[in-house]
Parts: structure tokens; sequence; C-alpha cells
């Protein structure tokens, strides 16, 4: 369906963006979903808020709104109230949750409150959905969120999948879905979309608080590299992208490695120790992953494949009532 069939006299080039991507991506949100949109208040959510809704019958959406106050600043209760009256003037159902203090007293603790009380929400609705679809949950992520997180992910020593960009779409849960559609805009866009279409911001007060990661690398470190690279985040977001496709390619041929080596028998340590230290330990840890949902650290990965490589035969405890163990040719893992 072309956006030239939409009469909506407040269609902006934002709606037509977003429309496209939408139709381009027509499985990042199907038509007739169950959609529960993530809504602070703040610039991104609403403006994500705003194209949702006015959407909405084009693609033949079900959409609630679900709000999360920390009782981080004085006012966070007057503007879940205010925002509840915004979405109930537009016939969109509201639902909200109020945190305690103690449960959220960082940023990481507040994020972990956030999903947890938003996947709640949408295992109710889900509940009382007699059809048994699928449940979207949406966040109002931009592409200005994906350069602040590679830049602390960096700055904290992450990984290639931590430098990745920012999912726009995966399964948290069973027929559960988080979704980041707007994540082709930056905070910029977002701001010019509200100021043009005249919409109400409650913007958090905290926000401003430089004591958060998050808000000291948004005001003042991205601000700073943007005067002395211009344009340095859009190009962060662009090899942010392509960690992501050389993560994707380094998992399937991660993958083929792991074919390779393993048989019935199990993994054929030569093949294994003919390899690098790092393909080793992606295959061992590969293996494990079978048999075990716990995460074998990294540095216990370089400990099993140093033994495995410097002795032919030999054993390591895992965790209770699991071992590997390994002879000249196979490794194996064993129940204790």
């Amino acid at each position: 369906m072309s956006d030239k069939n939409f009469t909506h006299k407040n269609w902006s080039a934002l709606h037509h963006l977003f429309h496209k991507e939408l139709l381009s991506k027509n499985k990042l949100i199907p038509k007739g979903s169950n959609i529960l949109i993530s809504v602070s208040g703040g610039q991104d959510s609403m403006a994500l808020l705003t194209l949702i809704n006015d959407l909405k019958k084009l693609h033949n959406w079900s959409i609630s709104v679900w709000h999360g106050d920390h009782q981080w600043h004085e006012k966070s209760s007057i503007y879940a109230l205010e925002l509840k009256s915004f979405c109930e003037g537009k016939n969109i159902s509201f639902y909200f949750d109020q945190a305690k203090k103690e449960n959220v007293f960082s940023e990481e603790k507040a994020r972990e409150w956030r999903y947890k009380k938003l996947c709640e929400r949408a295992k109710t609705l889900f509940k009382k959905d007699q059809g048994g679809e699928d449940i979207y949950l949406l966040t109002g992520h931009t592409s200005s969120d994906n350069a602040e997180t590679f830049i602390l992910n960096l700055s904290r020593g992450s990984n290639f999948t931590g430098l990745s960009n920012i999912e726009s779409k995966r399964l948290i849960e069973n027929r559960i879905f988080l979704i980041r559609p707007i994540l082709i805009f930056s905070r910029e866009d977002t701001k010019q979309f509200c100021n043009d279409m005249k919409i109400p911001v409650w913007e958090d007060p905290t926000n401003s608080d430089l004591k958060l990661k998050r808000n000291l690398v948004r005001k003042k470190i991205i601000p700073t590299l943007e005067v002395i690279y211009p344009g340095c985040s859009e190009r962060i977001n662009n090899f942010s992208q392509k960690m992501s496709n050389y993560n994707n390619e380094r998992n399937d041929l991660s993958e083929l490695a792991y074919l390779y080596c393993k048989d019935l028998r199990g993994i054929n340590r030569n093949l294994l120790n003919s390899m690098c230290i790092e393909a080793r330990c992606t295959i061992l840890n590969r293996f494990l992953k079978e048999i075990s949902e716990k995460q074998c650290s990294s540095k216990n990965l370089t400990k099993m494949a140093t033994s495995i490589y410097e002795k032919n035969k030999g054993q390591i405890n895992l965790q209770e009532f699991l071992k590997i163990v390994w002879n000249k040719n196979y490794i194996n893992f064993e129940k204790s």
C-alpha cells in the first residue's frame, strides 16, 4: 500500500520515510500486529507513538502504550497522568507501572526493571488475545542511541557483539518480539518532528544529570567529537553496522568450522588444534552450548583450549556434574 492513498493532513516527510522503511521490511511489524509501545514521554518515544498511531489503520495494527515511572524526579507521577490523558484522548489503551526507588538505583537496574515490566504487561495482553497472535514491543531507540551505546560499550571493553548495531528486531520470549523501528532517524530528526507536528513532550529532568554515563556521552562526549570530526555520529553508526555484518559473517563461518570438526565421536582434536586459539575457543564454546545454558568465560575457554592443545589426554570440570574430557583423537563432554 502506498502512502499516496493516505489523506491525513499531517502526513510528513518522516511519515513517508517511516512507511517506506516498513514496506521494505514487511516482517518488522506485520499487518494486523498487536503492538505495545514503551513511551517515556520524551521526544523519541512520542515521535514513535505518533508515527505508529497515524499508520495503524494502514497496517491494521492494534496498539497500546506502556509507561514506566522510575520516580527519579518529583514530577514523574504528574507526567505519567498527563501522558495517560494524552493517550486516552486518542483512544489508545494506556498502562503504567511505578518503580520502587531501591529497584532502579542505577541505569542498568532501571533498564532491567523496564523490560521486566514491559514483558509482564505483554504477557497479560497475550493471554487476553484469543487469537494467540505474536506481541510486538516497540521502543523509541534512534541512531543517536546506537552511537552512544557503541561508545559506552567500546569504553567498557566489549566484544564484537557489543560493538554491533542495535538490532531492530529480536525475539525476547516466546511470541514476544522487541522492535526498534525508528533506528533510521536521529535524535535531531525526532526533535524536529515533534516541533513541526506540535507533539507534546514530557522531558525527564534526569536526562540532564551528567552523573549518568549515557547522559555524559550524549551531552558532552559526542558533541565534542562532532566539533573535532563533524559527522562522526553517522560514521560511528555506519561502522557499527559493519560490525554487525562482520559478526553475522563470523558466526556463520564459525558454525561451518564447528560442523567440520564434529562427528558422531565428538570434536576431532587434530582438526581443532590446527586452528588458531581464537577459533578453537569459538568452536569449544559452540560445543558447550549444546549441553549447557551456562556461559563459559573467555578466560576459562582459553585455558580449556590451551590444555587440549598441549596435552594428549585430560579432563576439566566445567560445572557440577559436567566435565570436558579428551584423548589423542577426540573431545567430548561427560556427566560426573
